[in-house]
């Protein structure tokens, strides 16, 4: 069950910088601040609204239906029920498709695709129809039918985006899974969905070689009963293990077919992906997401708070596996007709100005990315963007971030830096469980704050609550909730309902106008504006001596020194306060940290119960693909307890840097022999 917030952290760091839309975009911004009563009036006339901006097959004729969790004869809690635009059908590739093609705009770019050797595809509008008419055809001919599941296992290409579409063209269920996953983690996604289809390739591109994964892929589908085929994209020209009758190749079954489709329209409550939680803290959760809300949501969250026109291009750096690509990279663009970038590797693949080229070759707009990238490039680059590197930047008129809180030196970095001291931040908060950004400022109308994701997207009711689930005071830490149900949140957990309930709904049963609050799992603080800022994952708070110190605030507190670049913070057992701070720190662009000079820059910002007791310099952040940092691998490292799951790593070469980093701390006079 998730924890809630039982007593207060101590919140102290405080932020004051505030930037105002500028005159000129709030002019021509797709929305303005009406839309926030119109939505509060009625949220969901509003929703309906939303949905109208798609094409239906049919209309709905119920917008909206909720049945809370509520006590049944045996004491335990009903499983809560959503659904929205009830007996309405419509299809989710010919909205992200078809219809731009169908309105004249069939030769506009669709896809710039640029892999990490360097190699480029232009897709236009009518190319990606064609391509997914094609694959929709090649998974009837290996017998997916609506409802079946497919599993793909593919890097950031053009066909990942192909066969996600495809398969919602024929309302197959999707469940994309991150390329550097482990056999154990695809198996794991395999059996658990039943899945009759693996979609993988013959090998990968990272950090300039060639890496087979096929064989990976056979190592998961191994004795599936469910699994009938494994379907193979060449990317790399690797010889690679096969095995006939059930593995077959993607020339063969989709580019031979015909390249128009005749889609048929689903009910809008019918599953279109399934997305796991990142299981580092026990058994991923397969969360389901339906055609109609899904993508109800998702179009106008994009259209909106990124204030997306037709001539954007739009580029979301997150891998296609991520939910952040799925609604920013292909559900949300794709249906507002949208050009993208979509780019295979690494920020540093080639050199470390991957991204600055990137931009520059194609003219980005809008710039979406996480934090710990921001903060990377501030280690890399310190103040030298973009006048003295040589690229041009000055397309960019809107910047994003996602993934985790932002601490604001960052945050004012990235707008100085990539958008000139002008153009909007808007920072996202969201989940895999929502479906679409939650809290967020729209550009042309919200005063942004630094570090702060800010206010609830209109048609969202979001609140900071004590464990009795009333609000906490302006300024008092709380958990983050959600007060009413939306069109984008997941309908469940596949196949298992009840850690549905229990996950999400069961701490707040009973509490509301709506009869229970959704459980985020954050922590927050709510300011007198209004503002919610994160404080981290409730399980992140360190209790020092009965002090709640939110990780987020020291590592922003740290970050914010001109010698660190990142920052990871942690509680680890201390048996004089039951925890103490224990902090990981990239070196900055300023020269190297000396440990006095952080915890006296924590003290200052914070307190002095927040200095750290520990600060270990450490090459690199173990991360999480969607970019989080993982914190409890931190604790675990310096105390040397067993790692449990890691296969949600992004970069597991980090661990073994770490681990060595913790090695010359604890023992620094034997390192020093050794060393000598």
């Amino acid at each position: 069950m998730t924890d809630v917030l039982d007593t207060d952290a101590e919140v102290r760091l405080t932020e004051s910088r505030t930037f105002l839309p500028s005159a000129a975009f709030a002019a021509q911004a797709n929305v303005d601040a009406s839309v926030y009563d119109t939505a509060a009036a009625d949220p969901t006339a509003f929703w309906e609204r939303a949905a109208e901006r798609l094409e239906w097959t049919e209309r709905w004729h119920t917008a909206h239906t909720w049945a809370p969790p509520v006590p049944t004869a045996d004491g335990s809690l009903s499983i809560p029920e959503a659904a929205w635009f009830l007996g309405g059908r419509l299809n989710v590739a010919t909205n992200c498709v078809d219809r731009h093609v169908t309105a004249g705009r069939g030769e506009k770019v669709a896809l710039f695709f640029e892999g990490e050797p360097g190699d480029r595809t232009t897709v236009t509008y009518a190319d990606l129809q064609r391509r997914v008419a094609q694959a929709a055809h090649g998974l009837t001919s290996l017998g997916i039918e609506a409802g079946d599941r497919v599993v793909v296992y593919l890097p950031v290409l053009v066909e990942t985006v192909v066969i996600a579409l495809a398969c919602a063209r024929i309302g197959a269920v999707h469940s994309l899974v991150f390329g550097g996953f482990s056999a154990e983690a695809v198996r794991f996604r395999l059996e658990d969905t039943g899945a009759k289809l693996l979609v993988t390739s013959d090998g990968q591109f990272r950090r300039g070689k060639a890496v087979e994964v096929k064989s990976i892929a056979d190592d998961a589908a191994a004795d599936l009963p469910d699994l009938e085929h494994v379907l193979v994209v060449p990317r790399t020209g690797l010889d690679v293990p096969w095995t006939d009758g059930r593995d077959v190749r993607w020339h063969d079954v989709v580019e031979t077919q015909a390249e128009t489709h005749d889609a048929e329209s689903f009910d809008a409550e019918q599953p279109l992906f399934i997305i796991y939680t990142s299981g580092t803290t026990g058994k991923p959760k397969g969360l389901v997401h339906t055609m109609g809300g899904y993508l109800t949501q998702a179009s106008w969250a994009h259209w909106a708070h990124f204030d997306a026109k037709p001539d954007d291009v739009h580029w979301c750096t997150a891998d296609l596996a991520w939910v952040t690509a799925h609604t920013y990279e292909i559900y949300g663009p794709l249906s507002n007709g949208l050009t993208q970038v979509i780019y295979e590797g690494t920020p540093d693949a080639g050199h470390r100005e991957r991204h600055l080229e990137i931009i520059d070759r194609y003219g980005v707009t809008v710039y979406y990315t996480a934090p710990t990238l921001i903060r990377t490039l501030m280690t890399w680059f310190g103040d030298t963007l973009p006048n003295t590197r040589g690229y041009d930047l000055s397309t960019i008129r809107l910047l994003g971030t996602v993934g985790e809180a932002i601490n604001p030196e960052a945050w004012v970095w990235f707008r100085r830096n990539f958008g000139r001291d002008e153009t909007p931040v808007i920072d996202t908060w969201w989940q895999s469980e929502t479906g679409a950004a939650m809290i967020v400022p729209l550009p042309g109308v919200t005063a942004l704050k630094p570090g702060s994701a800010t206010v609830a997207l209109p048609g969202i009711d979001i609140a900071v609550v004590d464990e009795a689930g009333d609000p906490v005071a302006p300024g008092r830490s709380g958990t983050l909730v959600v007060r009413r149900p939306w069109p984008g949140m997941a309908r469940t957990v596949w196949g298992n309902p009840e850690r549905y309930r229990d996950s999400y709904w069961a701490p707040f049963a009973g509490t509301g106008e709506h009869g229970a609050y959704y459980v985020a799992g954050d922590g927050a603080t709510m300011d007198a504006d209004g503002y919610v800022w994160i404080l981290g994952r409730l399980d992140d708070v360190i209790n020092v001596s009965g002090h709640r110190l939110s990780t987020i605030e020291i590592e922003s507190s740290l970050v914010a020194h001109p010698t660190v670049g990142e920052a990871g913070v942690t509680g680890i057992a201390d048996p004089l306060t039951g925890q103490a701070v224990a902090a990981f720190v990239v070196d900055g662009a300023a020269g190297e940290p000396t440990p006095d000079d952080l915890r006296a820059q924590v003290a200052h910002d914070i307190g002095p119960i927040a200095k750290p007791k520990i600060v270990v310099r450490v090459p690199e952040l173990p991360k999480t693909r969607s970019g989080k940092i993982l914190r409890r691998l931190l604790a675990q490292i310096w105390q040397g307890d067993p790692l449990g799951d890691t296969t949600s790593l992004q970069n597991p070469w980090a661990v073994e840097g770490v681990r060595e980093a913790v090695r010359l701390a604890q023992a620094p006079t034997t390192a020093a022999k050794e060393t000598t």
